[in-house]
This record gives structure tokens, C-alpha cells and sequence, in this order.
């Protein structure tokens, strides 16, 4: 019998369903930002979470001990989108400011700037690093892309587009996406001087792009835009599979979705502060959840890599996990 339940206890644990996802509930929250959450990203490899804040603050949490680690203000410059690197305690984040658009990568062990990228002319709305080597890329509303070696204060690329690009790197670091103007441009990384490979369309959405993503394994692609349009294409073929409908957001946020980590779930903010869920093998709803705060404006919302949890910032910072009362007849089945 305890090797049953065993085997059991491990397929709750690896296998995400419908049911385990409606399920879902907050597990922690943190209460104490003086402003919102505008960026979270998680570690590829480890368990700690870094937050970006509207007081200015990043944060570092240890995710399975539910701890916040560090606070480091950054009251010079401000903080808006926060990245990690392939270091645990290293970030790159883009200030707030509005005087100054550099870029910066900071060790959050002992609080000192490594370097400063400077390039962009406006704010920067998008920012995708390479898995497998120390690069990265930026989209500005300046309508510049830059690609960026973390080791050179200079940026080693630029593209011009025609809008607010959203932007993201595969997740073999091979490819990157560029959005903008309703359509999804695909590059080469080794080769992306000579302009995308592939250009796909997302069905007559000329609004702004907000977010890319790629799914873990490379064959899909998430577009949101402004207009609370969630759209999803497989990457190769560039079909629009699906598209999902929302609250639009204000020119001055970032609608943000997020693949579960298999990629069979798509899970989105809203404009009204609402959280909704969808299976891309159906492309229905099939979990929604009100905004537990009073504030409005779409959440910053991702997937923890391999894990059964999410999480949400807002003006608060929220992990999303099953509530395990629910799934006695998940857990019962042969």
C-alpha cells in the first residue's frame, strides 16, 4: 500500500491537469510593497524568485522555504522589468526614471553593478536572455532591438522596427522573436543581420505587442497585445492556433501570459486584475480567478520552471499552488 500511494503522491506531483489547475489557490502572498509589482522573473535552475517594484525595490526570494532573502533599493534609478542571469544572485533590470534608459546588470549578493549597457533613447518594455550563452536582447519604445554580450558595456546588435517590439529567445537560444505591427518575425541569432527567416501573422491584431514567449520545448509561440488578445502559433509552421480574448490594458502596462511548463496551459493577467487559464490542446477556458486585491491593471504572472506552481505580482506577491482537499479523486484514480 505505501508504495501505491507513493506512486500516486508522484503523479500529482509531475502531471498537470484541468482539474489540478482549477484547484489552484494562493499559498503565500507577500503584503508588504508600497507600490506594484512591474516585473518577476524565476531562476532557471535554482528555487529563488526576483521581484521588480514600483517603490523601487528588487527582491529576492527562496521560493521553497517561502522566504524573502534581500530588499535592495534602487531609488536613483528606478526599477521596471527584472531579469535573471545564468547566476542565481545576478540580475539585468532596466531603470524607471525617465532620464535614464541604461541597463544594468547587478549582483544582488553584494548589492555592486558589474556593468552598465547603454543604447537605448526611451523606456525599455521587453527584455529576453539566452539561455545558453551571456547574452541578451532589449526592445525599447525608442523602436530599437539591441543584442547585448553581458561581458561588453556596448551593444553588439541593433534592429529597427516599427513599433512597440515584444521580443524572446527559444529556449535553445538559437532563435529569437521579434513582435510588432501584427506580425511575429523570427530570427536567426547567429545570422539575425540578415533579417528574419520567417514572418508570421496573428490574424489582423495591429495593436501593441506586449509579451513573447516561447513554450519549453520550442513548437509554440505566445503574443499578447494591448488589446487583451492572448494569441498562440506553433513556431515552425507560424498557424495561428489559438487566440483568447481579455480586459485590453492601459498604453502604460504590459499584458503578460505565461505557458505551464509541458506547454499544455497557458495561464494570463487581464486588464481588470482577473487570472484565466486555457488549454491550447482545446483552446477553452478552464480556470479563472477574481483579482484578490482591490487594485486594478494586469498582474505580472509566470510559470515556476518544472514545478506545480505560479506566480502573480500585483500589489502584492502571490504563489499560486493545488489546494490538495480538492484532488481526492485525482489522487483515487488508476
Amino acid at each position: 500500500m505505501g508504495g501505491t500511494q507513493t506512486e500516486r503522491e508522484e503523479k500529482v506531483s509531475l502531471e498537470l491537469s484541468e482539474e489540478i489547475l482549477q484547484s489552484m489557490e494562493v499559498g503565500m502572498a507577500f503584503k508588504d510593497y508600497n507600490g506594484r509589482i512591474s516585473s518577476l522573473d524565476f531562476h532557471r535552475a535554482s528555487s529563488y524568485l526576483v521581484t521588480a517594484s514600483d517603490d523601487e525595490s528588487i527582491r529576492l526570494y527562496e521560493v521553497t522555504s517561502g522566504t524573502c532573502l534581500k530588499t535592495i533599493n534602487s531609488k536613483k534609478y528606478g526599477v521596471d522589468l527584472v531579469c535573471f542571469t545564468s547566476h542565481p544572485t545576478t540580475v539585468i533590470y532596466s531603470s524607471k526614471n525617465g532620464w535614464d534608459e541604461s541597463l544594468r546588470l547587478l549582483s544582488l549578493h553584494d548589492n555592486k553593478y558589474l556593468r552598465y549597457f547603454k543604447g537605448h533613447h526611451d523606456r525599455v518594455v521587453s527584455l529576453s536572455l539566452c539561455s545558453r550563452k551571456d547574452c541578451f536582447i532589449s526592445g525599447s519604445l525608442d523602436r530599437t532591438v539591441l543584442l547585448w554580450d553581458q561581458r561588453a558595456e556596448k551593444c553588439q546588435g541593433l534592429l529597427r522596427v516599427k513599433g512597440r517590439p515584444g521580443i524572446s529567445y527559444d529556449d535553445q537560444g538559437l532563435v529569437f522573436a521579434v513582435a510588432f505591427g501584427g506580425f511575429v518575425r523570427m530570427f536567426d541569432a547567429r545570422k539575425y543581420e540578415k533579417g528574419p527567416f520567417e514572418i508570421f501573422s496573428v490574424g489582423g491584431d495591429t495593436s501593441d505587442a506586449n509579451v513573447v514567449k516561447f513554450s519549453n520545448d520550442g513548437s509554440l509561440i505566445l503574443l499578447t497585445t494591448a488589446d487583451g488578445h492572448i494569441h498562440v502559433l506553433d513556431s515552425f509552421r507560424g498557424t495561428l492556433l489559438s487566440t483568447y480574448n481579455v480586459m485590453p490594458v492601459s498604453c502604460n502596462s504590459t499584458l503578460e501570459a505565461s505557458f505551464s511548463p509541458e506547454g499544455m496551459f497557458v495561464i494570463s493577467g487581464s486588464g481588470d486584475g482577473s487570472i484565466y487559464a486555457w488549454s491550447v490542446r482545446s483552446g477553452k477556458e478552464v480556470a479563472s480567478w477574481r483579482s484578490a486585491t482591490s487594485d486594478t491593471g494586469p498582474p505580472v504572472i509566470k510559470w515556476a520552471p518544472g514545478s506545480l506552481m505560479f506566480a502573480t505580482g500585483s500589489s502584492e506577491l502571490s504563489f499560486w499552488i493545488p489546494d490538495l482537499s480538492k484532488l481526492g479523486s485525482y489522487v483515487g484514480r488508476k
